[in-house]
């Protein structure tokens, strides 16, 4: 890792650990991974959002490899079983998400289309793992309001096969607008995945918060 990278790694931890995270550099996707493993012990649950980073890492394979307790989501097929799936999900040990966007000052910025990820890190499990790429550090919290609009949105509507403005044109209507700094302006879709918002500064509950900064790109 570059010096210039680690060291701006290095500013970010520090600020998550001023706001009572607990933070960690990895190296590499690999390292993130032995990160995780490190911190979870075999035989107890755990849980993730939907994470294109825990996919890249190797992680989610890990979760799923009979050593943990996994309450995977996807195995609810009505609406009854997935409600009651995410409520195991809830009193899980461990889940495991990534961040939309990091600010500078150790900020977590978070966007949701049914809200279960960012209502797991606001009130859920009694520990929180998230691991990010370097890309998903930002300026200050009208950087990461923009970084979701044009980057995380977008992205994550085509990865899911989701008929919303931004999947098309590549950034939310309201970037087109002019309105990329509002936070929750957008389009009026049915379908939209920008529906809730969380914004995780100084927590009370010092540790619960875990966040793995990787010094490689991943994930949107």
């Amino acid at each position: 890792m570059e010096q210039k990278l680690k060291a701006k790694l290095e500013s970010v931890a520090e600020n998550l650990r001023k706001n009572s995270m607990e933070a960690y550099i990895a190296e590499d996707k690999a390292e993130a991974k032995a990160i995780v493993q490190s911190l979870l012990k075999e035989g107890t649950s755990v849980a993730t959002g939907g994470s294109v980073t825990l996919s890249e890492c190797g992680i989610t394979e890990l979760l799923t490899s009979g050593k943990y307790n996994f309450v995977d989501r996807s195995k609810g097929i009505t609406p009854d079983e997935v409600r009651r799936l995410y409520g195991e999900q809830y009193l899980c040990d461990t889940y495991l998400c990534s961040s939309n966007a990091i600010t500078e000052n150790g900020v977590l910025y978070n966007v949701d289309g049914n809200s279960n990820r960012v209502s797991m890190i606001a009130h859920g499990p009694s520990s929180v793992i998230m691991v990010a790429g370097y890309n998903k550090i930002v300026k200050n919290l009208d950087e990461a309001v923009l970084r979701v609009k044009t980057i995380a949105a977008p992205k994550n509507t085509v990865r899911l096969g989701i008929d919303t403005y931004c999947s098309k044109c590549g950034e939310c209507l309201s970037v087109s607008q002019g309105k990329g700094n509002e936070m929750t302006a957008g389009c009026e879709s049915d379908f939209r995945i920008c529906c809730s918002y969380l914004i995780s500064a100084k927590q009370r509950h010092k540790g619960r918060i875990k966040v793995i900064l990787v010094g490689e790109e991943l994930g949107y």
